[in-house]
């Protein structure tokens, strides 16, 4: 399983992601699954991915290959003229993807099932995020939906509802991930640590802040630490149920 968070604020988006998967519980790995692709001062698009991982290998590798070597049938996302583009392009392949491999034996789509979350800035015009599913069609964040979940998302997402403020700075922000992450965490041995981290600043096109986060991390250990204590002090601050 995985868990990735994407944001938009109104200084940016930030993106975290997990970095375990696992076929079993005897059978747990560690992967990426946040990428970036950029041309600094012209663009920068950041991908993260859940599902099957021979499907989300297959699709970075091709949208890699397609910035090496573009063609008409083929297009970059690097040279896609808007984030739209790219996020329809990335559809394409993911449905592509799918449809190879489960064409290749028995028929069972949601075995290579995987869904991805891209976000980032082209020149031009203002940082925008979409999902897109594995049929590869796919939604816009906005003002009412500003952040996207995939993979297991119900423990985090209690969190960011009730925090979530697109004004806060990228202190806070980073603040309520590792608070959403670390319930997940908690609730789920699917999703785990390390965490990657990066925040994208409006207008930059570039990549900001990009840092991976271990067990042994200060902050983390502190954010945990304090939400387990400040949950346990609101449990007992409530009034006493009569019964």
């Amino acid at each position: 399983m995985t868990y990735c968070v994407g944001m938009q604020l109104n200084n940016g988006l930030i993106f975290m992601s997990d970095t375990r998967t696992n076929a079993g519980v005897d059978n747990i790995s560690t992967f990426r699954k946040m990428f970036t692709f950029e041309a600094p001062g012209e663009r920068c698009i950041t991908l993260m991915t859940a599902g099957n991982l021979a499907t989300t290998q297959a699709v970075i590798s091709m949208l890699e290959e397609r910035t090496k070597a573009p063609d008409n049938r083929s297009p970059s996302i690097l040279e896609a003229p808007s984030m739209f583009q790219v996020a329809r392009l990335i559809g394409d392949t993911l449905r592509e993807v799918i449809a190879r491999n489960a064409d290749a034996g028995q028929r069972a789509d949601s075995t290579f099932n995987a869904t991805v979350l891209v976000g980032g800035q082209i020149k031009g015009s203002p940082p925008r995020m979409f999902l897109i599913y594995p049929e590869g069609n796919f939604i816009e964040a906005s003002d009412d939906t500003p952040f996207f979940q995939i993979g297991e998302t119900k423990y985090g997402r209690p969190i960011l509802v009730r925090a979530y403020d697109p004004d806060m700075s990228w202190e806070a922000a980073v603040k309520l991930l590792l608070v959403s992450f670390d319930s997940t965490i908690k609730a789920n041995l699917s999703v785990g640590l390390p965490l990657d981290l990066q925040i994208y600043t409006t207008d930059s096109y570039q990549r900001g802040l990009s840092k991976r986060i271990t067990a042994e991390d200060a902050s983390f250990r502190s954010i945990t630490d304090g939400w387990g204590d400040a949950l346990k002090a609101a449990f007992d601050s409530l009034p006493e149920i009569s019964l």
